[in-house]
């Protein structure tokens, strides 16, 4: 892995090499002298300033997603502050940044083939699949810092830039570090993406390149035992109040402690590597005496892929007690505090194979795509045995995105014929519509998985405690249909789940006898209420049959509003109110061992809606958000405090009052 980084290093590193040319010399010397000058005779003693032109900082910056030939803008609007933090609004975190998430709006796993199957950190991750690529005719730095009570503090940042018109790269960064309110649930998580992407001179040769990784780290409590005690005015303090483990019983907030002592270490990093040439017609336009612009219509292209993908899942509880270990997990200590550990490790290497005909030479956004792809899995599981594994799959796709970009069509198939997850499949078609800027545009869609259950329901994973293995596939149906525009934004889903795979308690595991049946509703409208007060309403209707293991709320809604608009020439400015709202349901409760949510049917959480007053402000390519939140926790009950706390979880409370600050600031180099 070492080479590997050091080939990275050099990829990146080698457009400085330029810099030792004298004629670049010449240009840097150049500007360095045109700072003095301003007198005559060279005026060397004499310093000038020259009024900055603004328009010297504009930048022309688009990017597109892995296996996407749409390309995106930056999106620099400030109303909505899912834009700033890692949680979007309709997921639930268990009490503070960085714990473990569920999202209220249920999606399906629609992912074939082999997963390990630990994914409450999961809106923490940078991901290949989210990686993107860009083009920029100028470097771009971006830096964000955040602050809240509590003393969290996040910190980001991300560059690119086009050393050549056909060679971008540049980095992601992400840190989360949040002690909690309660004792033992600090959470430390970093991330990094480094990505590249290059065009070949004459556009036949294609490269990507993207390293990802990330580093989860969650102390966990178990939930606090009395839930009575948030109402105790002894306990305003919440790091006083007694938790299920860990067994700190002296504990202050740290920013600076990212040692997990009972909790969970997630670990994982991903090499992606790939390249194509294309078959076609070659052209060129002459743009003067001394430029050529080639051009080129692919009509084949041969692509290969490497991935290679590393995952280290670790739990671990220093001061393990004994009677929760045998109430929860029926597993006995031999010390009435002792310790227990728990993990395996994983490594997958993918070869794929693919060949792309494009049918218009003159529309690349339509093509035929036909591939294999080679999987090689090693699992480090119980006792450090090793297992290897190996899947064969088959795929194509055919996709035609119209050259009047009014119709894009996608059919997709993957199918597993050999290996671990022998006859795992994946079947998707999607129509998409343009109609008119009035009314915008609609999309219907359907999808078929067959999927193995993830790996931590299998008897072999180091989290499976005692069960036997479920090896029923899971079988999922969605379809539905999404209508946007200016107007209002609506959708329609239906998933049809057979033999789900779920836990029922904290450490046993059971597969759902019956289909499920859930029905999603959901829209979206902005309102303007007059020249400068908008209102954001969002919301979404689910039905799900109360017996079955998912758990969703009725009603969810999120409500902005805000008053908005630009001053003073470059002030923009969004300030106001924001609610968000759930029915009460059976929440989830949460198992720290193996990392999972699993249904309850004992207690039904009633929480008031969240409530938070924000202003958020831009000038320029600075940008900052204050956000006063969760005053919906005040009460005179005891005195005055915010200690009406809403629930996560089953004994999972949430946050009282948060101050937060945030700012973002972007540079063009």
């Amino acid at each position: 892995m070492k080479r590997v980084l050091a080939v990275l290093a050099l990829f990146i590193i080698s457009p400085l090499v330029y810099a030792q040319e004298p004629g670049l010399l010449n240009k840097v010397g150049s500007r360095v002298r045109s700072i003095g000058g301003g007198g005559q005779g060279g005026g060397a003693d004499t310093i000038g300033f020259v009024h900055r032109d603004d328009r010297k900082d504009s930048i022309s910056i688009t990017f597109k997603y892995l296996d996407s030939i749409r390309s995106n803008t930056f999106d620099s609007s400030i109303n909505d502050f899912d834009r700033y933090f890692p949680v979007p609004a309709s997921w639930q975190y268990l009490g503070n940044n960085g714990a473990a998430a569920y999202p209220l709006i249920y999606t399906p796993n629609l992912k074939p083939g082999w997963d390990a199957g630990f994914h409450a950190y999961d809106v923490y991750r940078f991901t290949l699949e989210e990686s993107k690529f860009y083009k920029t005719n100028r470097p771009f730095t971006q830096l964000s810092y955040q602050l809240a009570s509590g003393k969290e503090q996040m910190i980001k940042a991300f560059h690119t830039q086009n050393p050549r018109p056909n060679w971008n790269f540049g980095f992601d960064y992400r840190l989360v570090s949040a002690p909690g309110f309660y004792v033992t649930q600090n959470s430390n998580h970093k991330s990094y993406r480094l990505f590249s992407n290059y065009q070949g001179k004459r556009k036949r040769y294609a490269a990507y390149l993207v390293l990802v990784g990330n580093t989860l780290k969650k102390s966990e409590n178990g939930g606090i035992k009395y839930d009575s005690l948030l109402l105790d005015p002894n306990y305003k303090k919440r790091y006083s109040i007694p938790v299920n483990l860990g067994n700190a019983s002296l504990y202050e907030p740290n920013p600076f402690l990212s040692s997990v002592t009972t909790g969970n270490i997630y670990k994982d990093f991903t090499f992606f590597f790939r390249h194509s040439y294309d078959l076609g017609k070659r052209d060129s336009v002459a743009i003067n005496d001394s430029t050529t612009e080639y051009l080129f219509y692919p009509k084949l292209r041969i692509q290969h892929s490497f991935t290679y993908s590393s995952n280290d899942y670790f739990f671990k509880d220093e001061k393990a007690d004994s009677a929760i270990y045998k109430t929860w997990y029926d597993t006995t200590l031999k010390a009435p505090i002792d310790t227990f550990y728990a993990r395996e490790k994983w490594s997958v290497i993918r070869n794929d194979f693919s060949l792309l005909q494009f049918p218009d030479t003159k529309n690349p956004g339509q093509f035929l795509l036909v591939g294999a792809t080679l999987e090689n899995i090693k699992g480090t599981l119980k006792g450090g045995r090793t297992h290897n594994y190996h899947n064969l799959v088959i795929h194509g796709e055919y996709r035609n995105k119209t050259r009047n970009k009014l119709w894009d069509v996608l059919a997709k198939g993957v199918f597993y014929a050999n290996g671990l997850n022998a006859g795992d499949y994946s079947a998707q078609v999607s129509i998409a519509r343009q109609l008119n800027k009035k009314l915008g545009g609609v999309r219907i869609f359907f999808s078929n998985v067959n999927r193995t259950p993830s790996f931590v329901y299998d008897n072999g994973s180091s989290f499976n405690l005692t069960n036997y293995s479920i090896t029923k596939k899971e079988n999922i149906i969605s379809f539905g249909a999404e209508a946007s525009g200016p107007f209002i934004s609506l959708g329609f889903k239906n998933h049809l789940i057979n033999n789900l795979a779920y836990f029922t308690d904290y450490y046993h595991t059971a597969q759902s006898g019956k289909l499920i049946n859930l029905m999603q509703f959901s829209a979206a409208k902005k309102f303007s209420l007059t020249k400068r007060w908008k209102w954001y309403f969002d919301a979404t209707v689910q039905v799900v049959d109360g017996s079955a293991p998912i758990k969703v709320p009725l009603v969810y809604t999120r409500n902005r509003l805000a008053y908005e608009g630009v001053f003073y020439k470059n002030l923009n400015l969004s300030t106001g109110i924001e609610l968000r709202y759930h029915t009460p349901f059976e929440a989830y409760n949460f198992s720290p061992l193996p990392g999972q949510f699993m249904p309850q049917d004992t207690v039904t959480i009633k929480n008031l809606p969240d409530i938070a007053a924000f202003f958020h402000f831009r000038i320029k390519s600075f940008t900052a958000f204050l956000r006063a939140e969760n005053l919906n926790s005040v009460q005179f009950t005891n005195g005055f405090g915010f200690t009406n706390n809403n629930f996560a979880a089953l004994h999972y409370p949430m946050q009282g009052f948060i101050f937060r600050f945030g700012i973002r600031w972007g540079f063009v180099n």
